[in-house]
Parts: structure tokens; sequence; C-alpha cells
């Protein structure tokens, strides 16, 4: 049975649908149950869930998959095999999106193909989205303001930390982006230090600035305020 655990992810979806498949007899040596994104099933959920896991381990197996293990409680990782997915080479990832380019004959520099791979790593679908969507007459092209096509507002971002605009890019990150997507900001701010210090005591203090904003970001009652505070903290170590 294969669930979609962002859907299904209560105490009734266990008992009504993962345990009544459990329970009926296999056809083979086991009944297998994969819930896919399983980091937004519930946390009561997850706690019916190890007891079934518990009281059917000789006649059931379960495939969990899920991109933020932290939100699966110690109990469940207990009870299963861990593996953890290493995310794709920068370096190949770049080579893949330059692969496909050339493939559709499309024209493009590398500083601009830099700028896409940067918005959108480890994202190849996004990128590739990206690429697509930007390809104009055979060439790859930054979005300008007011284009047609729907850009991601990280192209504008990665160019603005580029050219030492961190004032600006703060502005567009503030009125752009979703508070779900506050977390993925600070670890790319982290992963892209050389926009944020030329040196490396500027960019150890940028690391500090970083973690800092995180912590307060879990507090914080207004993301936006915190992430904006942040930027100005950065904007203000690099210059």
């Amino acid at each position: 049975m294969e669930l979609n655990a962002s859907r299904n992810n209560s105490v009734d979806d266990v008992r009504d649908k993962i345990t009544n498949f459990i329970q009926m007899i296999p056809f083979g040596a086991f009944k297998v149950v994969f819930l896919d994104e399983f980091e937004f099933f519930s946390t009561q959920g997850q706690a019916a869930l190890r007891g079934v896991m518990e009281e059917y381990h000789d006649t059931a197996r379960f495939i969990l998959t899920a991109n933020y293990k932290h939100k699966i409680i110690p109990a469940i990782h207990s009870r299963c095999q861990g593996f953890h997915i290493e995310k794709v080479d920068l370096m190949e990832y770049t080579a893949r999106m330059a692969t496909i380019l050339l493939t559709e004959n499309i024209d493009f520099d590398l500083d601009t193909l830099d700028t896409f791979v940067k918005a959108s790593y480890p994202d190849l679908r996004k990128c590739i989205n990206n690429l697509q969507l930007n390809s104009i007459k055979g060439v790859l092209q930054i979005p300008i303001a007011g284009d047609v096509n729907i850009a991601d507002y990280k192209i504008k971002m990665v160019e603005l930390f580029k050219d030492g605009k961190i004032s600006e890019a703060r502005k567009l990150l503030c009125s752009q982006a979703r508070p779900e997507e506050m977390e993925e900001i600070y670890r790319w701010l982290y992963d892209h230090l050389e926009y944020l210090g030329d040196s490396e005591e500027k960019q150890e203090q940028a690391i500090l600035i970083i973690k800092q904003g995180l912590v307060e970001h879990t507090v914080c009652i207004d993301s936006e305020i915190n992430l904006s505070a942040t930027l100005i903290r950065l904007a203000r170590n690099c210059g």
C-alpha cells in the first residue's frame, strides 16, 4: 500500500487504512506500506504508527521517505534503518544544466547559468523549469522587471548579492519570500558566504549573524522582520 503522508496523516488513517491493510493475510512473506513525505505525518499519528510497527513486525514492513528527518519522532527512527541520500554535487548539477542547454541548442554564458544554478540548487526540476522559462529565441536570459515570464525571485536575489547590493536584496526577499521559505534563505546565506564578506574574518562574523538570525527565527512572531534585521546586520558587517 502506498500513501501520501501529507494527506493521510492522522490517527484515523493509521487505524482505518494502515492497520486494516496489514491485518489482511499477506500474499507473500510481508505486507509492505510505503509512506511518502512522512515528515507531514502528525505527531499523534506517528505515535499510533509506532505501536502498529511493533505489533505487526513479523508480517509487515514500512518504507518511509522524508526531506526533514528532524520532524519524525525518535521512536519511529529507532524502528527504522536510515538511508540518507546526499544532494547532487554542485559541479555535477551545473554540468547537467549546461548539458541540457547544449542539447536544446540554447546559447548561454557561464555567469548567467551560475545565477540560475545558485537560485535553485539543489532542486534540479526547479532549475530546469527556470531555464526553460527564460530561454528566449535560443538565448538564456536573466529576467528583467516587467518580463511577461514568471521569474523566480531568487534569480534576482542572486544577481543583487553578486553585485554587493544586500540592502536591495533584503527588500526583495522580505517582499517575496513566504514564511515557510525563511529557513531555506538562512541556509542559502550560509552556503554563499563569499557574498557576505571579502575576508575570512568578515565571513566568520557573517556565520555568527546568520546563526543568531536562525535562533531568533524560532521565537520571533514576525519572521519577515527577523529576516530583515538579519540582512541589515549582514550588510553592515559586509561594509
